[in-house]
């Protein structure tokens, strides 16, 4: 990856609006946060949300929350 379509990246990902999960129970401190594209999903620390960020093909991000949703539960 270069620099400019790191920093393309980045410009993209600060337009975006950020929210967190219902089920992290209005934990302000230790949750991950999650904006939705037109193609990715972006993933950051809500702790340093200037901080590093990833995204994800979106078609990615359907198939990892379907498995999360089938896991087992306790």
């Amino acid at each position: 990856m270069t620099s400019s379509s790191i920093s393309t990246e980045r410009a993209i990902a600060d337009e975006l609006v950020w929210f967190k999960s219902s089920y992290s129970g209005g934990n302000e401190t230790e949750c991950v946060e999650v904006a939705i594209g037109s193609d990715q999903v972006f993933v950051r620390d809500s702790k340093l949300p200037a901080g590093r960020r990833f995204g994800v093909e979106a078609r990615a991000w359907v198939g990892f929350l379907a498995s999360v949703r089938d896991m087992p539960r306790p």
